[in-house]
């Protein structure tokens, strides 16, 4: 899913936004100097993002050389040295943050998504993400929630529909907002957004790939999965995180969260020469 142009790309944007004209601070270590550093995990953690922290030091200075102990997507205890490093001074001090800030972010969402999903792996439930993601991070947090374990919705505007109110008003009625989708793109997934039992039965009378339940009381969840729908998947989204499991064991086949890559907790790591 990453593609190396990719991570180059915003490597280079987050490098840029911190380093700017120079590092001055980093200007303080005599040019020729070379240290040996660690980076070290605070806190038990999915591991996720270690392309791009190879491409921070890989960009400020080839001859920094990484050696990784664990495994992108493992699963690691708080105290574990993940990383060690070793090159010259100044370009790992100027590299540190740029490389944690992804490190910790990725690692975040892959961590909070790993939880959940192991919340859920019992039922048929598959957990995905949403669109609500950090501006200029979007491809990297939603590989993020694969390693993490769960399942990308789509990545944009581009590659797929997803009708919503504002598109059916505009539009007149679900069934001439479908209509008019698949006679533009007759080839793109196509979900519509339902906001209540009524909207679920006019979109579950039209051509769609996939209806989501926004916002829906349990209590209607229930009676929607009642209603047959053999060749239309069900996707819950705008729930209390609490009531995750209980939507899963519904036999819902997605429920999607914002919060995945919306309200990242960071997870605590730390770079220390030795």
């Amino acid at each position: 899913m990453l593609d190396l142009k990719y991570i180059s790309l915003i490597v280079s944007a987050a490098l840029a936004e911190d380093i700017g004209a120079g590092d001055i601070s980093a200007g303080l270590v005599p040019s020729a100097s070379t240290s040996d550093a660690t980076i070290t995990l605070n806190e038990d953690a999915i591991i996720c993002g270690q392309a791009f922290v190879d491409s921070v030091f890989s960009t400020l200075d080839a001859a920094i050389q990484l050696e990784w102990q664990v495994a992108e997507g493992e699963s690691v205890p708080a105290g574990a040295v993940v990383c060690k490093l070793q090159g010259p001074t100044r370009q790992l001090l100027s590299g540190e943050r740029t490389a944690l800030n992804f490190l910790q972010t990725l690692s975040g969402t892959a961590t909070t998504t790993h939880h959940l999903v192991e919340k859920i792996k019992h039922t048929r439930c598959k957990l995905a993400d949403t669109r609500k993601t950090i501006p200029g991070l979007r491809i990297a947090q939603k590989y993020a929630v694969t390693v993490g374990g769960g399942t990308n919705h789509r990545m944009g505007l581009f590659d797929a529909y997803l009708l919503k109110e504002n598109h059916i008003i505009a539009c007149g009625s679900i069934a001439k907002a479908v209509s008019v989708a698949r006679h533009q793109h007759p080839k793109k997934f196509l979900e519509v957004e339902v906001e209540n039992l009524d909207e679920l039965q006019q979109a579950l009378d039209t051509d769609v790939s996939r209806i989501m339940l926004d916002n829906f009381t349990l209590a209607d969840i229930k009676k929607a999965m009642k209603i047959p729908h053999p060749q239309t998947a069900i996707e819950v989204s705008g729930i209390d995180v609490a009531d995750l499991v209980k939507i899963a064991e519904l036999g819902v086949d997605y429920i999607s969260l914002g919060l995945l890559t919306k309200d990242v907790k960071a997870i605590d790591f730390s770079l220390r020469f030795f």
